[in-house]
């Protein structure tokens, strides 16, 4: 229970760091938002992991490639393809894609991992995702049918099989890390990680994309660094190790539900019967994938 409530939580602050993509697209650039969110993350964390690091140094050599290409997915590719998405499409549009992600990790557990998920959690993800969808079209069913895309649906698209690699691979690969505190872990990939998204940077800064130091700004970026990033990703990853990649996944659903939540405390937005509703489908279905099968 104790993993099912971290991933719960992580996807409460990933829900707040899509209201900050959107509310500060154009304030801050994708590419720098992306590098200073990690950057911050780095100087965080590394007084906690500077020892432990250099302790595993050997078995995180071992890793090798793979942890480069672990870095290169989970902490640059998806948050440059999140944050472009951001700047480029509708934030229903980002929702709607982002349920391809269960899907792709429920297949993709079956097919590279060998964990195929039970009747139970298949009905679990049908349920929450009738949840989503009645969210999406705003209890009307109508709405969906009227649904128009563009360009940077396809980036979160990406955005999605990216992730949905990312953990396949972190849970195929997690043997190679055993022994490693889970921090510690992090804390390689973010340092692989951000000298990968330097090279973006520097090509956003050469174009004239900047972003002025303001207190708004600033505390955006400690928001990513910290809740987003290290506290978000932390759980994530044990919560992948613990209950698996496609049940882990499930827990994205409740994105939208936390976002109305979160705009409706913080940017007054009502929140109307049809949020309740598909809230409590989504709750449903993800009560009814995460509970053990009867022996």
């Amino acid at each position: 229970m104790l993993a099912w409530a971290g991933l719960v939580l992580a996807c409460l602050f990933w829900a707040g760091n899509a209201l900050v993509a959107r509310a500060f697209s154009d304030a801050i650039p994708p590419f720098s938002l992306a590098f200073w969110r990690w950057s911050v993350a780095l100087a965080l964390l590394m007084p906690f992991v500077a020892v432990p690091l250099w302790r595993h140094r050997e078995q995180l050599r071992r890793a090798g490639w793979r942890l480069w290409l672990l870095a290169a997915l989970g902490i640059s590719g998806y948050n440059c393809f999140l944050y472009s998405a951001a700047h480029s499409t509708v934030a229903l549009n980002l929702t709607l894609v982002n349920t391809c992600l269960p899907l792709a990790l429920f297949l993709g557990s079956g097919l590279l991992l060998g964990e195929w998920p039970g009747r139970r959690a298949w009905l679990g993800i049908g349920v929450a995702t009738l949840g989503l969808l009645w969210l999406i079209g705003r209890g009307d069913w109508r709405v969906l049918a009227g649904l128009s895309f563009n360009p940077g649906d396809l980036l979160m698209l990406l955005a999605v099989f990216d992730w949905a690699l990312y953990t396949l691979l972190l849970r195929r690969w997690s043997g190679l890390l055993q022994g490693v505190p889970g921090l510690v872990q992090l804390g390689a990939l973010i340092l692989l990680g951000v000298p990968l998204l330097l090279p973006l940077y520097l090509l956003e800064l050469a174009g004239g994309a900047r972003f002025a130091p303001s207190p708004e700004n600033l505390v955006a970026i400690g928001y990513t660094a910290l809740c987003a990033s290290l506290v978000a990703y932390f759980l994530w990853n044990h919560g992948t190790r613990v209950v698996g990649a496609a049940r882990a996944a499930l827990s994205n659903y409740l994105m939208p539900v936390f976002t109305a939540l979160l705009g409706w405390l913080l940017l007054g937005e009502g929140l109307q019967p049809y949020h309740w509703s598909g809230g409590a489908l989504i709750f449903a279905g993800l009560l009814l994938a995460s509970r053990p099968a009867r022996s």
